[in-house]
């Protein structure tokens, strides 16, 4: 083992106790909020009267946190420095009637949300965890973190053409978990026994936002333990590399020059239209309002924005032994080589020369490595909330991240140094 793995490995580690412990959007943001908030952050209501003081700040809204510092005597056009990226992931999701089964099983209704290997949540032990809303509009975290749920594959004797024409799922008849056996499914059932789970009186949940997850935790893999398995890498370990960036400006010992923002959105995975995602209004209120507070008017405003950079933190991929004809010939991103810059013409990112040579000045002052991703010409790539921050808010974005393998699996893989990597290249970007 290297020294720089042995130095790296403290912040590997933090990152998966965050995995872990965040489950789903919600429990995501509260735990970056916790974060923040030993480093001095305080939350603001959006519904409150903003002042100008200076410190951290930050915004929950649901499963998205935007988090800033105001430097002292930082003036109403100061410029913004974001770290974006997305606490969402694609999983099964718990549909509004979720008691179901048949023939001995009981089960509960899921809905597909985003882009899953399906494959990869068969014979999965799973959980379950979100947000309960109660009568009275308050809400609640819940997280049931041990073997509840599972998704059975059909066994190979009772289909014997997998072997030949590959495994076929429909997402609505083959993706049901069972829960326990029963005859009589009974309404309710799955959100009375939440409720107990999260000490809520029963019958007190009217609204719920609940999904799947696999218990098992992440963990170092390989020889040398080089490597990382774990779930949500896409993208929580952005969230967490942008949390650390933050906390370490906020409390360095020298006040950055511009206002460094990490704004972690949520619904990235399907579209990013919501009141909580990067096409919503949420980043663009909270900065147009922190310059007002600082006294500042629509010129200013106009100043802070055309100074402004973000840097969108997103997974991408590594070059995969198995299958290197699917990447570009001449650009084969490899796992602990420190981040990736992510290049594509059609705009599918935002990044352009400019934004190169700003990412290069911030890995060069944090001493990181990176490496440059384009997808093969005859596979057009993903997108991410690059494009439609840079659209939505004419701010010149940049899009970066890690490179993994299993993108979208219920079980992703990373190098164990690429997190630390990340941070200190976030940081670094966060102080100029």
């Amino acid at each position: 083992m290297t020294e720089r793995a042995r130095f790296d490995r403290g912040h590997t580690d933090d990152l998966m106790t965050f995995l872990a412990a965040s489950p789903s959007p919600y429990h995501a943001v509260a735990n970056a909020a916790e974060r923040l908030e030993k480093a001095g952050f305080r939350q603001v209501a959006e519904t409150d009267a903003w002042d100008g003081t200076s410190g951290g700040k930050y915004v929950l809204r649901g499963g998205a946190i935007v988090a800033w510092y105001v430097p002292e005597g930082a003036a109403p056009h100061t410029p913004f420095r974001i770290v974006g990226a997305h606490t969402d992931s694609p999983n099964l999701r718990v549909k509004p009637l979720p008691d179901s089964g048949a023939h001995g099983w009981r089960q509960v209704a899921v809905e597909i949300y985003g882009g899953p290997l399906l494959n990869s949540w068969l014979d999965r032990d799973l959980g379950i965890a979100g947000r309960l809303t109660l009568r009275d509009g308050s809400t609640r975290l819940v997280n049931v973190d041990r073997p509840l749920l599972r998704v059975p594959q059909l066994a190979i004797h009772l289909d014997r053409t997998v072997t030949a024409d590959g495994l076929k799922l429909d997402k609505q008849r083959h993706m049901q978990p069972v829960w326990g056996l029963g005859r009589d499914v009974r309404d309710g059932d799955l959100i009375a026994f939440l409720e107990e789970a999260a000490g809520i009186p029963a019958g007190e949940v009217t609204g719920w936002d609940l999904m799947t997850h696999s218990v098992e935790p992440p963990a170092y893999l390989g020889r040398d333990r080089e490597l990382v398995a774990g779930p949500r890498m896409d993208n929580l370990l952005s969230v967490h590399a942008g949390t650390a960036a933050l906390a370490a400006v906020a409390t360095g010992a020298s006040a950055p020059a511009s206002i460094p923002v990490l704004a972690a959105f949520d619904h990235e995975e399907n579209g990013s239209q919501s009141d909580t995602g990067a096409d919503g209004p949420l980043l663009g209120t909270v900065l147009e309002r922190s310059v007002y507070a600082r006294g500042g008017t629509f010129e200013d405003r106009a100043r802070a924005f055309a100074g402004t950079v973000c840097l969108s933190s997103d997974t991408g991929h590594a070059v995969h032994p198995n299958y290197a004809e699917r990447h570009d010939p001449t650009h084969h991103p490899r796992v602990n080589g420190g981040p990736i810059l992510k290049v594509n013409v059609n705009n599918r990112y935002a990044t352009d020369g400019s934004g190169r040579a700003e990412f290069t000045a911030a890995c060069e002052a944090a001493d990181v490595p990176f490496q440059s991703f384009v997808s093969n010409n005859s596979m057009p790539c993903g997108t991410t909330i690059g494009p439609i921050t840079a659209a939505r808010h004419g701010i010149r974005t940049v899009d970066i991240g890690v490179a993994i393998l299993s993108m979208h699996s219920v079980r992703e893989l990373c190098g164990a140094d690429d997190p630390f990597l990340l941070a200190g290249a976030l940081t670094a970007f966060l102080e100029r």
